[in-house]
């Protein structure tokens, strides 16, 4: 019998932050060749220049890759009140700027315009409503205190989601709020708050569908969009009939004739049912490991995080990026309604781009400060009601005080 030993497989990483970096740039990578071969023909007959979108959408990552670096070098701990602050105002600031003086296009009004592009607040109000909430939920964590959603960054947060609910952008809006709730239910709100929760949600979500005549006949023609496949049902009609056309391995780059004006926003809210067509089933389960990949090392990084501040922007990023992605294909695949979420790095968009770069840097920045211990936000909250109940009873007070 040989007893030479058996060398280990050669890890692909060294660590979850460097696996985080690789995966994004698989995921870009696979968004350029498919935003090119969805756009290629609506830039060529609206701007006479094929390759009009693909440049934008590299100069995008190009500031975004910039953003990502930055946000990886700084400790994450630094971000503290001033950086908030500054943060606040600016989200704010940009959301009533674009309420006054913003640029209409199909009739919303959310963007600005900076020269020959166009910059979307609203995807900024969504990291601030993550970083603010992380910020505050982190050091109550550290510190052991309770949680309520009576607090001042969900405050914060809705009125963020008012002004975007303005311009209007529903989806948007319920992302941004929705970013901060989950690390609110994450980090251990109370059972009561969770059921009065639950019951606005479903209020506010009934009385937004029903408040503008078009969005309850979206939810209409969610439901049959074969009953409404020449109104408002056939973005998802072309969708369903793009993705089923794509088979196990597609027609071919660039081949789909989806994007011959058959599927409205093909490069950008439905640039996944272009992928699925021309890509097939291979291409888009890859990008579908790829996700749960990213989502994978992001609670490793998460759960090593060295306080609850770094638990809670690890959570925080992974529910943007992962958490739109999930929505978005959700969408495209007529498993939700039509919102509006783009799905990160594969589809156009210049500002999300952007954002989401930024996001992943601090996701790295988080795992570059990781250690050996698992993060439980619990322990804290525990450890400080047992040290009350032995001052308590230290004092002579009743145990049930």
């Amino acid at each position: 019998m040989d007893n030479t030993k058996i060398r280990k497989l050669p890890k692909l990483w060294i660590s979850p932050a460097e696996a985080v970096f690789y995966i994004c740039g698989i995921l870009f990578l696979i968004g350029t060749v498919n935003v090119f071969s969805a756009s290629f023909v609506l830039g060529g007959q609206l701007f006479h220049d094929s390759y009009f979108f693909v440049i934008r959408h590299l100069i995008s990552f190009a500031i975004g890759f910039v953003a990502m670096l930055i946000a990886a070098k700084i400790d994450y701990r630094k971000i503290n009140r001033g950086w908030l602050l500054i943060a606040i105002f600016a989200a704010i600031g940009l959301l009533l700027a674009v309420h006054f003086g913003g640029v209409d296009a199909n009739g919303a009004r959310r963007w600005l315009r900076i020269g020959s592009f166009k910059f979307q607040p609203s995807e900024v109000a969504k990291l601030t409503a993550i970083i603010i909430t992380a910020a505050y939920l982190g050091g109550r964590l550290d510190r052991g205190q309770p949680i309520s959603l009576k607090s001042w960054p969900l405050a914060i947060t809705l009125v963020m989601g008012v002004l975007v609910l303005k311009q209007p952008d529903m989806g948007t809006a319920v992302v941004i709020v929705g970013l901060s709730l989950v690390l609110y239910i994450l980090a251990g709100i109370s059972k009561q708050e969770i059921y009065y929760l639950g019951l606005a949600a479903l209020g506010m979500t009934v009385y937004l569908i029903y408040a503008a005549a078009y969005r309850a006949e979206r939810i209409w023609a969610w439901i049959d969009p074969w009953a409404y496949q020449q109104t408002s049902g056939y973005q998802m009609v072309q969708s369903l009939l793009a993705i089923g056309s794509g088979g196990m391995f597609g027609s071919g780059l660039g081949m789909g004739a989806s994007k011959f004006h058959y599927l409205p926003e093909a490069h950008t809210d439905f640039a996944f049912a272009v992928l699925c067509q021309e890509m097939g089933f291979v291409g888009a389960a890859l990008v579908l490991v790829l996700l749960g990949a990213m989502a994978w090392y992001g609670v490793q990084i998460a759960r090593r995080a060295p306080d609850g501040y770094g638990f809670m922007l690890a959570v925080g990023v992974i529910t943007l990026v992962v958490g739109q992605a999930v929505g978005n294909i959700a969408m495209v695949s007529g498993i939700l309604p039509v919102t509006g979420v783009p799905l990160p790095f594969i589809s156009f968009g210049g500002t999300s781009l952007i954002v989401n770069c930024a996001a992943i840097g601090l996701l790295i920045s988080v795992g570059r400060r990781t250690g050996s211990k698992v993060f439980q936000p619990g322990e804290a909250r525990r450890s400080y009601g047992r040290s009350r109940l032995k001052l308590v009873k230290k004092n002579g007070y009743p145990s049930g005080v």
